[in-house]
């Protein structure tokens, strides 16, 4: 889960929750209740697009950024539904590394049922590598008006909670292999989070934007990890 300010903040770089026999959905409930929410816009994986979860970011005084999938299989369907072929010309585009990113935004009120809902942008990802072109549509709900959230302002938002998941929970999926974890019980599973949260951030600190490299790196010579944390 991410909060997103005037830059994205990851929040469990800030604080984390570990509930034993529980699921992720209470637990992210649990921490956004542990900050101030007040003008920040949250976002959050597409598993806590939840009416409940959306009430609480509204209810801090806060506007939730909710990706909606398959999960969510009425919401989708509406969202997919609205006349986006009609929607006028306030699409902001980005194109970078043969990537093409396109957005579109209708006022939801009226249109969408959902808790604090106030627009729906799609989302059109097209990525041509080799030749080859893949398109990927991505719908997105927000309580945010279009004064606070304006198209670019939105995008921004989505951009940049995509890229705390690629700079931190994916290296802490793939680099660390995370998911296959023995460390199960008790206070540890927190415990080891944090611990790579920290290795992590540190690692970037120092400027290495390759998490593995860095990690062959400092585990030739015992000096080097002492010395990161020394410097940083």
């Amino acid at each position: 889960m991410q909060a997103v300010l005037d830059t994205p903040v990851a929040a469990d770089e800030l604080g984390q929750v570990c509930r034993a026999a529980s699921n992720e959905i209470p637990a992210v409930r649990t921490l956004l209740g542990c900050f101030d929410l007040a003008g920040a816009a949250v976002t959050v994986d597409a598993i806590h697009t939840q009416a409940d979860t959306a009430a609480l970011i509204t209810g801090a005084g806060g506007d939730y950024v909710f990706t909606v999938k398959a999960n969510q299989p009425g919401l989708h369907a509406a969202c997919k539904r609205l006349p986006w072929r009609d929607v006028p010309a306030h699409t902001a585009v980005v194109t970078s590394h043969g990537r093409r990113r396109t957005i579109k935004v209708i006022d939801a009120r009226a249109r969408i049922t959902f808790t604090g809902a106030s627009q729906v942008a799609q989302l059109r990802r097209t990525v041509t590598r080799n030749g080859k072109k893949t398109v990927e549509i991505v719908y997105v709900i927000t309580s945010a008006g279009h004064a606070a959230a304006p198209a670019p302002t939105l995008a921004a938002w989505v951009q940049g909670h995509w890229g705390i998941e690629n700079r931190l929970h994916r290296v802490r999926d793939v680099t660390y292999d995370e998911d296959r974890s023995q460390v199960r019980t008790g206070h540890a599973p927190r415990v080891m989070a944090t611990l790579l949260n920290t290795a992590i951030s540190l690692l970037r600190l120092a400027g290495s934007d390759n998490i593995a490299a860095a990690l062959r790196h400092h585990a030739r010579h015992a000096d080097r990890p002492v010395n990161l944390l020394m410097t940083c």
